[in-house]
């Protein structure tokens, strides 16, 4: 399990000068940022888009409908994530999958049902972003993932998450309409942002968190954009494939994936690992 060190101050023996005092290690909740999170980031961000697509077509309850569906699931699987006292990649990665769901019906009804613009619910979405990133630094002073290990730290992370999804859907869409770049190219847009944001990281030094959370939320139009490339029929710029064999298909590939993590703990780092990335 991943372990972060905290500290809190405290006064010392006889003075009123506050000391440093490491409580010792904790659990943290989310996985390494490894090759896997990556993958399986993308893919739920895919699903996210042909499952909201797939069940307000079939589902016959109406995006409203739908979406109090996705939310009350949503709310289920947090508790459990929340209940949890360490990471669990099947529960980690179903809340993952639903919340990108539910993101992006958030904002299909900001756009379908009540005629917000785009541009709007981009500034909006990224302006919550915002307030979420302020208040949970000046709580916790911290936005990394490697200290994911308080109730308060996991909120403010799954607050952000959804945030992201939202966010990522309305300026995806946005783009996308204004560039009128069909699916793939805008699927290669998107790829070579995140690219762009991994040399700045590595070879100019961005700081790891905020390149962390920018790439976070590039992979949400990047997987809607693949997926509507594989569902969207062909006379649409798209393969055909549909929403219910794309969604199956990769639904499939990220259960094999969580199944994998499971069983190897591949994406779980080592304590010493983790202790060095805390200090």
């Amino acid at each position: 399990m991943t372990y972060e060190l905290s500290e809190t101050p405290e006064a010392a023996p006889g003075g009123t000068t506050p000391a440093r005092h490491a409580h010792g290690l904790r659990w943290n909740k989310v996985p390494e940022v490894t090759a896997y999170f990556w993958i399986i980031k993308v893919l739920c961000t895919t699903v996210g888009e042909t499952a909201a697509d797939l069940l307000n077509e079939k589902a016959g309850l109406g995006l409203t409908g739908v979406s109090v569906l996705m939310s009350v699931l949503l709310a289920v699987v947090l508790v459990v994530q929340f209940r949890t006292t360490s990471y669990r990649a099947g529960v980690y990665w179903l809340a993952v999958a639903l919340i990108s769901v539910v993101g992006t019906l958030i904002s299909d009804n900001l756009t379908d049902n009540m005629g917000v613009p785009l541009e709007t619910s981009t500034t909006v979405f990224a302006l919550l972003l915002a307030v979420v990133f302020v208040v949970w630094y000046r709580r916790e002073r911290t936005l990394s993932i490697h200290s994911i290990d308080t109730t308060s730290r996991e909120s403010f992370y799954w607050l952000a998450v959804l945030f992201t999804f939202a966010l990522g859907t309305a300026a995806g869409d946005l783009v996308s309409e204004r560039m009128n770049l069909g699916y793939w190219l805008s699927a290669v847009l998107f790829a070579l942002a995140i690219a762009a944001v991994g040399v700045a990281h590595f070879a100019l030094g961005l700081e790891a968190v905020w390149s962390f959370w920018i790439a976070y939320i590039l992979t949400r139009p990047l997987g809607a954009s693949i997926g509507d490339y594989l569902s969207q029929p062909n006379a649409d710029g798209g393969l055909g494939l549909g929403t219910v064999l794309t969604s199956a298909l990769f639904l499939a590939v990220i259960l094999g994936l969580v199944v994998y993590l499971t069983v190897t703990r591949r994406d779980v780092a080592e304590p010493e690992s983790a202790a060095r990335q805390a200090t």
